[in-house]
């Protein structure tokens, strides 16, 4: 192997049509941390994040800014103290925001969020699942603390999930499914009914008309979960009427301005954030949680428990396909997640 890579970054914000929007070139292949791995990298995903980072680059910079976030490949190398993984394993993982993505032939990642890759599944299928799955896991179960395995103790509560047929939302009603709740999730069109009704939900509601009217009409006065997954600041009243006392709220998409939590307090209602990246933005000490999650999920992925949300598919990895990807997630109409692989 030598020491050189091809990669595809940026270095300022413009529109994906722009060829220069995604460009490729050649860099250093890393070097691995003590935790790391080496990983030559099959396939990749787009995502909204990649979106929302680029958006943020308002001055050109010196250096192209590779990112990427979920990939499926092989471990080529392992840093002095990584033990979780050798050389020749298949995986799969969202890599950390803070260091260079998986839009490039080599990835540096820390063992502790990489995962085992599924056996059953296409590169594709798999590589298509781990930041969504990440996403959801910790929403539904460290966020909003259901407990996955006590089907028995979820059967009577309900959960809403705002944008069920995005990449999130469509791991995270099987997971809600699964783990015994019923599942209420929003859906603007038939094709994303019925995308929604294939992937765990048991009622959908219309997010063009009344939410709140269309749960009680389906015989809930309230839900005991509600998971965000976009505009917070839009969807808020809702969510504010719908909770139940002693409910729990997450969202994944921040907000832009400051919300009335006064309307909860008499409720008890928790409310938390959810951003994947935590973990490993700041080392926290559950960092192996992810590796854990990960594994967990490749499980349920092989045993068909949970269906891999690929819906597009480009190949090769190559600068093109990369921004005709990442134009589809910019359309907002994507249903499932795409994918881009060699």
């Amino acid at each position: 192997m030598n020491n050189e890579m091809k990669a595809i970054g940026y270095k300022k914000h413009l529109p994906i049509s722009n060829p220069d929007s995604l460009f490729e070139f050649t860099t250093k292949i890393p070097i691995p941390e003590a935790h790391d791995l080496i990983v030559k990298v099959d396939a990749t995903s787009v995502n909204p994040v990649d979106m929302f980072t680029r958006r943020g680059q308002k001055k050109e910079l010196s250096e192209p800014k590779i990112i990427g976030y979920d990939a499926y490949g092989t471990v080529v190398e392992t840093g002095n103290e990584a033990t979780l993984f050798k050389p020749g394993d298949k995986v799969f993982y969202a890599g950390a925001y803070d260091r260079p993505g998986s839009d490039s032939e080599f990835q540096a990642v820390d063992e502790r969020i990489v995962g085992h890759a599924p056996k059953n599944l296409t590169k594709a299928e798999s590589a298509a699942m781990p930041l969504t799955s990440l996403t959801a896991w910790e929403s539904l179960f460290e966020q909003m603390d259901i407990d996955f395995y006590n089907v028995n103790e979820n059967k009577d509560k309900s959960i809403l999930v705002i944008n069920g047929s995005g990449g999130v939302g469509s791991v995270a009603t099987q997971l809600a499914h699964l783990a015994g709740l019923k599942v209420i999730a929003t859906a603007g069109g038939e094709t994303a009914k019925k995308w929604e009704l294939e992937h765990g939900v048991d009622y959908v509601v219309d997010y063009h008309k009344d939410i709140v009217q269309q749960v009680h009409d389906l015989g809930f006065k309230n839900v005991n979960y509600i998971l965000e997954l976009i505009n917070l600041d839009y969807y808020w009243p809702t969510i504010s009427k719908l909770i139940a006392p002693f409910g729990n709220i997450a969202s994944t998409t921040g907000s832009g301005r400051n919300l009335n939590f006064q309307p909860l307090k008499s409720r008890m209602v928790r409310f938390g954030w959810e951003w994947m990246y935590a973990k490993s933005w700041y080392h926290t000490p559950n960092m192996i949680t992810q590796h854990e999650i990960l594994d967990e999920i490749s499980k349920l992925l092989d045993e068909g428990k949970l269906k891999s949300t690929l819906t597009k598919t480009f190949t090769p990895i190559n600068a093109s396909n990369l921004r005709k990807a990442t134009s589809l997630v910019e359309s907002k109409h994507m249903i499932g997640k795409v994918v881009i692989e060699n």
